[in-house]
């Protein structure tokens, strides 16, 4: 177990949705060796330093594999982020004419991409049938799809209320249709088997449940024809002015960004037990619930509650609830749409938005305790 940094504030930073913190010491470590001591290209030269790195890259492209219960690991390409990965397939698969379906509770990575698509008239967005809480309802989809059907996607666990989605029960009822999932909120929270489930597309982020930095990425490709977004140097085929044909270069075009991918290996090898029991996050749920004056915004199940919620107060809008937190308690959370204004719309929060909580592996009880306390605080205070 990797301990969490001495400069942490136990029960105070809860807005790991947003870019998790603390990270494993290692990962400042890596990346600081790697800009000190080892530097030198990705696929670019042969001497022992470039070597070392590529060594470094073809690892942690191997851990992302096993992550996703594939052993393909050439089928994971580096990304910028999530976004960066969802903008590749949007925008590389060949989709005019075609029907989009997404889930109630995307991401702006997703549906902005998606919205210019749909202006430009090449596609039509529609979305998929769904409970109250924006959980996809499988037994619903059968015969929904057509052969006008080109994409479905789905956000694997809601960035909003935490509502983790039927993933591998929405692949079997879309068949040959592609399915991206967006994992940025699941990955190294949520279990995501590739082969097993058959989902062809999953965008990575390293940044939030995996503990890595911030500019690190990418994008899991099961084979579907895609074009690649971004065309440059690659290190292979430089005799030719087309990208190379073959994985993963043909979507790696340009320097990586090394320094974070040794960062993000040292996350994936350094990973901490968790300091907290999925029933001290249930057991905070439902003490959040019945404070008075406070509305939850959670699935409606915990069987399909990822470790994230939203809340709202009847006394005040989100900006003071989330301002008093901060200022009364130094409780750091995320106010507002998130970036996410379909799940606001469809939960009911839209315009005013939410406070979320999202906790991090490193939270103990005792920092849940404390996050209750300061709610039950300013809901009785008013």
């Amino acid at each position: 177990m990797t301990p969490a940094p001495d400069t942490y504030q136990p029960g105070r930073y809860f807005d790991c949705g947003a870019t998790s913190f603390p990270k494993p010491e290692e990962v400042a470590q890596e990346m600081s060796r790697y800009l000190n001591e080892v530097g030198g290209p990705y696929g670019r030269s042969f001497y022992p330093r470039a070597l070392e790195v590529a060594g470094v890259v073809e690892e942690t492209r191997s851990l992302l594999a096993c992550l996703l219960g594939t052993g393909q690991p050439e089928r994971i390409v580096f990304t910028h982020n999530a976004t960066h990965a969802v903008n590749i397939v949007l925008k590389g698969l060949a989709l005019t004419g075609k029907e989009v379906w997404i889930s109630p509770l995307e991401h702006n990575a997703v549906a902005r991409p998606l919205r210019r698509l749909k202006r430009e008239g090449r596609i039509t967005v529609r979305f998929l049938p769904a409970a109250a809480d924006g959980r996809i309802l499988p037994e619903k989809l059968s015969g929904l799809f057509s052969r006008r059907t080109g994409l479905i996607v789905v956000n694997h666990q809601s960035n909003v209320n935490g509502v983790i989605q039927p993933i591998r029960e929405i692949k079997a009822q879309a068949g040959d249709i592609p399915v991206l999932v967006d994992a940025a909120q699941s990955l190294g929270h949520q279990t995501i088997d590739v082969q097993g489930s058959g989902i062809d597309f999953v965008a990575i982020t390293g940044h939030k449940g995996l503990l890595g930095p911030t500019g690190t990425g990418g994008l899991y490709l099961g084979g579907r024809p895609l074009s690649p977004l971004i065309e440059g140097g690659t290190g292979s085929r430089s005799e030719s002015s087309a990208m190379p044909d073959f994985l993963p270069d043909k979507f790696e075009a340009g320097t990586p960004n090394i320094a974070g991918i040794f960062g993000l290996r040292a996350a994936l090898t350094h990973r901490p037990a968790p300091l907290h029991s999925r029933a001290d996050f249930l057991d905070l749920l439902q003490a959040v619930g019945r404070l008075p004056g406070i509305r939850l915004q959670a699935a409606q199940s915990a069987e399909h509650q990822g470790e994230l919620f939203s809340i709202t107060s009847s006394a005040m809008d989100c900006s003071t609830l989330g301002l008093r937190l901060y200022e009364e308690h130094g409780i750091e959370t995320r106010l507002g749409l998130h970036c996410a204004p379909l799940a606001h719309h469809h939960i009911g929060t839209f315009p005013q938005g939410t406070v979320r909580i999202s906790p991090s592996v490193y939270h103990r009880a005792r920092d849940f305790k404390i996050l209750l306390a300061a709610l039950t605080a300013i809901s009785t205070q008013g």
